[in-house]
């Protein structure tokens, strides 16, 4: 096994966030009363239940990095989720920042906070930031 780490995040109800997730294209690999692994491709989400969360004030956060974020937009955007600041779940469109990473943010239905980035295309690679 690889050296990783895995985000571990919150969730109200793990049957109700493993279904969100499969609309993003990901399986559960694990599910008990208190622990859910999600996976899609090389990416792997952990929850754990907290049901008083309440998702306007969630701070819950973690970054995917991948090869190519556009390409995940793309496949995420097939869950056909809001883009307005207003709702909740919601998904940003991609954006290139000037520091050389492309990036879009997803709020899940619990407020949780995934920022997925990638080089920019053309960017410098530098494999501190981008591992």
């Amino acid at each position: 096994m690889l050296d990783r780490a895995t985000p571990n995040l919150p969730s109200r109800d793990l049957t109700a966030t493993s279904l969100f997730y499969a609309q993003l294209g990901f399986k559960e690999t694990f599910k008990d009363d208190g622990w859910l692994i999600l996976q899609r491709d090389t990416i792997q989400i952990e929850f754990f239940p907290w049901t008083p969360l309440d998702p306007k004030t969630n701070i819950a956060s973690c970054c995917l990095r991948v090869t190519d974020c556009r390409s995940l937009h793309q496949a995420f955007g097939e869950a056909n989720l809001p883009a307005s600041h207003l709702h909740i779940p919601r998904i940003s469109e991609p954006v290139e920042q000037p520091w050389g990473l492309t990036e879009f943010a997803l709020i899940d239905p619990d407020g949780n906070l995934l920022r997925c980035l990638s080089p920019s295309p053309g960017a410098a690679t530098n494999d501190d930031a981008n591992t």
